[in-house]
Order: structure tokens, then sequence, then C-alpha cells
């Protein structure tokens, strides 16, 4: 059983209890706001006793004391009015103190965990669990807590009021309790399964929303918006069809709560009427005073609980993926700069959840400076040596070796300050031209070696004809350019970090007949001192390779230079054959 299996079967009071270690920090506030609360509560019994006092009051003809009683009155509101700002500031205060915390505990979090975990979550999942999740947790640790420090406190206090006045009357609410207890315990539940299917289901709408936001021209082009709209539609009715479920728990729920308590009253009244013959009138209509007064708290904590149950189970999602384990990082090693010798020994690698391997027993060395190329038809394995190269996934079957060391023995951020890479999906953001090539580590590269890598990327004559130049922005995923000005910002990102050893995954793929000249000449001088794993599939820009290795079902099936290969009449002169047949 996963972790995350564990966490859904966590009751929901020990889910709250994690929840409320994130107050801890914020102790101080949480304490002045409980304090207020407690002014606050305080005042409910006082108003009652008030009432009692008053008509004792007119019934003695005391006019002394009567003067005392605006006094009194005005005091009760300004204390109960203190109480309110103390309670409500603070805890606000504490709230989004805690959601910000957490928010950033998830944001952080996804930063750590490994390459799998991405794989097999959506996007739009993932997304979800920051937005509508933490907002559900939020209002679970703000209005949830105010409503049952201030009307738990209030029930409290009209209860002591209640059975000090006559605790044999008052054991009616003690009778009730044990009722009001189960239904609370099996609404209590249900909302938090409900709560559960709503989350997922806005999951699958943001999902859905992004793919259509991010996939709109193919969506179009290929006739896809009649579909998409059919998917929204049929998540959105599922997302309505659980929120009218929840909705009508909740609505069901509290008439029946105040139809207990309503019965409990009456019969409160019925008895008070034989039992508190000796008691003043005052006495007598203070007593009923509290007593009505008490339903009014406790409605609103029946409404506090449907937040906290909702809460709770966004609260677990969030600790689902806290608990979730980082991506690993054991080693140690460190070096300032490798030489760039790679090797791999006798590697067999299987993804996660899948029997099959994608490598078996690969081995080859790239001698420092050497550029190695890796070709053959896709899903070969091709993207996977370079996976295992970064350490997006472990190996548990062989070995690799950059400069003699094993890479799991590398600290992850050294081994990684090694490597630059450039990938056939290029991923840029939503920033300048500048930030997007001196990205992450390299944000402090000044601008005159950021101007040089983009002119040795050939990005450098698109760039000046931009309205700001490099401090144009590109939008999201620089859509404001056209596949080869992405494809050589990449490039020129990976230059700006002159990392010994370079991985260009069809770095090339998306650019014209021209540009391609440009950047195989950039190329040739870029890979000069350092290593260089090449995965292309146009063959014409491998003809200079080292080492070419044919990969084929995971397995390396020929290796050589460009003519060896060609002269052994095999899989690689076949490959090349079929694309300059012409």
């Amino acid at each position: 059983m996963g972790q995350s299996e564990i966490n859904r079967k966590d009751s929901g009071a020990a889910t709250y209890k994690r929840l409320f270690g994130y107050v801890i920090p914020f102790w101080k506030s949480f304490a002045i706001s409980t304090l207020g609360y407690l002014m606050y509560a305080a005042t409910e019994p006082l108003f009652a006793t008030l009432i009692k006092n008053i008509i004792d009051i007119l019934q003695a003809q005391n006019r002394e004391k009567m003067l005392w009683l605006p006094v009194f009155f005005v005091g009760l509101i300004f204390v109960r009015g203190v109480g309110t700002f103390l309670g409500g500031f603070f805890l606000a205060k504490v709230g989004t103190s805690v959601v910000h915390k957490l928010r950033c505990d998830v944001f952080n979090k996804y930063a750590q965990l490994p390459t799998a975990y991405f794989d097999s979550h959506n996007s739009g999942q993932m997304m979800s669990v920051i937005t509508y999740n933490v907002r559900e947790v939020t209002e679970a640790t703000t209005e949830a807590i105010r409503t049952f420090v201030r009307e738990g406190l209030t029930a409290l206090g009209l209860l002591i009021y209640l059975f000090y006045s006559d605790w044999k009357l008052s054991l009616v609410f003690l009778a009730i309790a044990p009722v009001i207890a189960l239904m609370v315990s099996y609404v209590s539940k249900r909302l938090r399964r409900l709560s559960r299917l709503i989350q997922d289901s806005v999951g699958n709408m943001s999902h859905i929303t992004s793919e259509l936001v991010t996939g709109h021209r193919v969506v179009r082009s290929y006739g896809g918006k009649d579909y998409e709209k059919k998917r929204f539609l049929e998540s959105s009715l599922d997302n309505s069809k659980q929120n009218l479920k929840l909705a009508t728990t909740t609505a069901i729920h509290n008439p029946l709560l105040q139809l207990l308590i309503g019965c409990a009253l009456s019969g409160l009244m019925y008895l008070t009427l034989f039992f508190m013959e000796k008691v003043s009138a005052g006495g007598f209509v203070g007593y009923l005073t509290a007593a009505f007064l008490l339903p009014k708290p406790i409605r609103q904590l029946s409404d506090a609980n449907s937040i906290v149950q909702k809460g709770i189970s966004a609260a677990q999602s969030l600790f689902e993926i806290l608990d979730e384990e980082d991506e690993v990082d054991a080693g140690t090693y460190q070096t300032a700069r490798a030489r760039g010798l790679l090797e791999f020994e006798n590697v067999s690698f299987s993804y996660p959840n899948s029997k099959d391997l994608a490598l078996t027993n690969v081995s080859f060395k790239a001698l420092p400076g050497q550029t190695i190329a890796l070709v053959g038809a896709s899903g070969g394995g091709k993207s996977t040596v370079t996976n295992l190269i970064l350490r997006f996934y472990p190996h548990s079957q062989g070995r690799i070796l950059l400069d003699g060391v094993e890479i799991s023995d590398y600290q992850l951020s050294n081994l990684r300050a090694q490597i630059a890479m450039v990938t056939q999906q290029v991923t840029l953001f939503n920033d300048s031209v500048a930030n997007n090539i001196a990205y992450g580590g390299l944000a402090d590269a000044p601008l005159e070696k950021i101007q040089q890598a983009a002119t040795r990327a050939y990005a450098g004559d698109f760039i000046d004809k931009l309205p700001q130049g490099l401090a144009t922005e590109i939008g999201e995923n620089g859509v404001k350019l056209s596949g080869g000005q992405k494809q050589r910002l990449a490039i020129a990102r990976a230059l700006l970090k002159d990392a010994p050893l370079l991985i260009l995954d069809e770095a090339t793929s998306a650019l014209d007949t021209e540009s391609e000249r440009q950047i195989q000449k950039a190329l040739k001088e870029v890979v000069q001192g350092r290593t260089s794993i090449i995965i292309a599939h146009r063959l014409s820009t491998i003809e200079h390779a080292d080492l070419i290795l044919v990969i084929d079902k995971g397995q390396i099936v020929e290796r050589g230079t460009h003519q060896e290969l060609i002269e052994k009449n095999g899989a690689y002169s076949r490959l090349y054959s079929v694309q300059f047949e012409d």
C-alpha cells in the first residue's frame, strides 16, 4: 500500500491535528485571538444575567440599581466588540500565515519530487491542489476555527450558566448529546468523502482547461472544439452533482439538528413551569433566555463542521503530496568542473510500473571532448540514455560513470551543474528574452555574456528586431516566437551555462535549413573541449560525430563512425539511405 493510500485512511482528527501543527509557530496570535473570543463568549451568559437583574430590580422597585443597568449594558457591548476584533483580526493573521506556509510547502515539494511523480499525475490536478484545495484549507483554518472558538466558548458559557442555575433541569441537554454526536460523526464522514470527489472533479476541470489553452491550435485545426466542450461539460456536471450531494447533506443535517435541540428546549420549558416555582421571575426568565440563546451557537457549530470536513479533505490531499518521497539525492561527491569522461557499463533500466526494459546492457564510453551521436527509431531508448545521465530516473543495474565516479555518488545539484541540455520540446517562461537565456543558476550572468551566447546561437539577428531586444517579454512558453527562434534561445541558454557535458536531444529539429546550417556551425565551436551527446533523426547533422551508436529496442545494435557504419551496410546505412534516397 502506497503512502498516499495510507494517508487517505487517516482519521479527520489526525489530519486536523497535523494541520493545527502549522498554527504552533503563531501561537501568540492564536492565544490573543482565543482571549478575544473568550471575552465575546462571556458576554452571552452575562446578557442572560442582565435580563434576570432587570426583571428582579423592576419588581423590587430599586431605582438606585436601575441607574447602573444602562452602564452595565454598554459595558457588555464594548467588551463584546473588543473581543470580536481581537478574535477576528488575530485569527485571520494566523489563518493567512498557515495557508501561506502550506502553499509554499506544497510548491517547494513539487520542486523536489522525482520525475516519475510528474509522469503519473496530470498538471491540472497538481495546480488545483495549490489553488482550490488550499482555499478550502484557508476556510477551515480561519472561518471554521473562528466559529468553533467563538461559538464553542459561547455554548460552553451558556451551559455553565444553565447548570449553575439548575443542574437537574439542564440534564435534558445531556440526554440528547449522544444522538447529536452520532449524527455529526456520520455527516462528517460523508462530507469528507464528497469533498474529496469535488476536489478531484475540480482538478479534472483544471486539467481539461489547461489542455485546451495550451493546445488550442491543435484543437481548432483538428476540429476538436466539440470534443473538448463535451469533456468539460461531463466534468462540470460531475462537479455539480457532487456539490449538490454535499449541499443536500448539509441541508438535511441542519434542520434535523435544530429539531433535536427544539425538542430538548420544549421539554426544558415544560419542566421549568413545574420545577422552578421557588425561583424569582428574573431567574426564571434569565434561565429560559440562556436556554433559547443556546441553539444559535450550536447551529453555527454545525455549519462550521461542514467547512472543517471540506478543509480536512483538502488538507489530506496536501499532506499526501508533502509525504511523497523526494527525488533521491544521497550522493556527496562534488567537483568544480568535470573533465567530461562519460561511461555506461552494462546499464539496464525499466521505467516505473513497466515490466519491459527500456535499456538492456548498454555500454559505451565518451572521452572528454568527444561527440557521441545516438540514432535509431523513435521509442528505441535514446532519450532514456539522457534521462539517466541527468538522474531524472535512478538506474539500478549497471554503472554510469562521470570522470570515473558513479553518478549516483554525485550531489544531485553538482551533477546537473556539469550538464547543459537542449531538448526537442523547448521550455520557455513568460519573461524577457534575457531572463529566459540566463535562467535559474545563470540569473547573475552579465548582459555581455548573455548577448554573446545569443550571438553564438545565431539568435542575435531576430532578437535585435524584437520591440525591446533582450528585454522583450515572449509570452507563455515563448508563444510570440517561432519554433526555430525558441530552439535557438534554448541553445543560447545551454551555451551560457558552458557545462563540460552537452546533451542535444533533437536540438535542431524545429529549424529551417538555413537556420540549421548556422546552428551546426555554432555547435562545431561549442562542442570543442566538452563531451557532447547528440540525439538526432536528421543523420546529416551527426556525420562528423566521433562515435555513432545505433539504438534499437533498448540495445546498441551498431557502433562506429559515419563512414564505418555506411561501409557495414547495416541498420545505420539503411536509415541513411531512406533519408537521402533522392
